[in-house]
Formats: structure tokens, C-alpha cells, sequence
């Protein structure tokens, strides 16, 4: 229990926030798409600072995940820890539970725990985003296949990352809609 707190205490940490205001950069919560998220301060402040968000998000993660995995937790702990930082972010308490989209930080999680399905989702996202230059659009295809590359490569980890998958697709309704429409804001 004390590592789920622990989760979503490290989890509730925007990336963007801190960038923005070590920078002297408006908060980009109010901002864009206002999200709290990289592809956010990408559009409204360039790649560094969206390099800087990206990891922060990723690789807050980490410590809580660490010692799950120094406490030879089995993957469902594991999940439950990597669950309660993707709540976290998504649904941070002082911020109004209004958070980010947990793209990054389920990257972060994913690369520690699953690393092969990790890297093979950041793969496609870079390719989508590269080819449709739209963040949404690469961040919904690369979770929809993130459970099937589970099932090859980490097949243990399958549900834990099905779970991962659905919070990113869930927190993506409003940009579906916007993709359909074709609203959805380009890179």
C-alpha cells in the first residue's frame, strides 16, 4: 500500500509545470490543448522544453518502480504501482485531479517494467508522428498496440499493460472526437 501512495505522490508531479515555471514560461495547462503534457509544450514552446517535460514524465516513475522491483514485487504489484503513477499524473489531487493524458509516463513505467514493448510503442509513436504530424493520433495507435506487443514480448506483464492501454485511450475522448472532425491540432 505504502508504494501505491508513493505511485501516485510521484505520479501527480506535471513535468510541464516545473519546466514552464524554472523557464519563466506560462503555464501550459492554460494554454494550447491545455494539457499539461509534452506535445503541449512542444506547440507552445519548442522541443527543448517538450524534451525536458518528456522526461520528467517518464522517468518519474522510476524510484517507486525500483523499489518494487528491490522488493521483488510479482508484475501484478508492479502494475499496481506503475497504475497508481499514470493515476497520478492523470488525476493529480492539487491541481483539481485535472492532469495529463499519461502517454510519457506510461512510456516511463513501461520502459522499466517491459522495456522491448517500451521501445517498440515509442518506435511507432515517432513513425505516426512523423508521417500524420499529430501527437493524438500516434499516442492512440501506439496504446492500442501495446497490449499485442505485450502478448509477444512480455506476456506476464500483458494485463498490467492492457490496463495502461485503456487509462491513455480513455483520457484520449476529447481528441478522438477532435480527429474525426479533423480538429486535432498537428505537431
Amino acid at each position: 500500500m505504502p508504494l501505491i501512495i508513493m505511485g501516485y505522490v510521484s505520479g501527480s508531479w506535471l513535468g510541464s509545470v516545473t519546466v514552464c515555471r524554472l523557464t519563466n514560461k506560462p503555464d501550459p495547462r492554460y494554454s494550447g490543448s491545455c494539457n499539461p503534457g509534452a506535445s503541449n509544450v512542444l506547440r507552445l514552446y519548442g522541443k527543448h522544453l517538450a524534451l525536458a517535460t518528456l522526461l520528467i514524465d517518464a522517468l518519474k516513475s522510476w524510484p517507486v518502480l525500483i523499489i518494487g522491483l528491490v522488493l521483488n514485487l510479482p508484475p501484478w504489484g508492479l502494475g499496481l504501482v506503475g497504475v497508481s503513477v499514470l493515476l497520478g499524473h492523470c488525476y493529480p489531487q492539487w491541481n483539481h485531479f485535472r492532469g495529463g493524458k499519461a502517454v510519457a509516463s506510461a512510456f516511463g513505467v513501461m520502459l522499466l517494467l517491459v522495456p522491448g514493448v517500451a521501445l517498440l510503442c515509442a518506435m511507432t509513436w515517432g513513425l505516426l508522428a512523423w508521417k500524420v504530424r499529430t501527437a493524438a493520433v500516434a499516442s492512440l495507435v501506439s496504446a492500442a498496440l501495446a497490449p499485442l506487443i505485450s502478448l509477444w514480448l512480455a506476456p506476464d506483464y500483458t494485463a498490467v499493460v492492457v490496463v495502461f492501454a485503456l487509462l491513455v485511450l480513455g483520457r484520449h475522448a476529447i481528441n478522438i472526437r477532435r480527429v474525426r472532425r479533423g480538429e486535432e491540432p498537428r505537431l
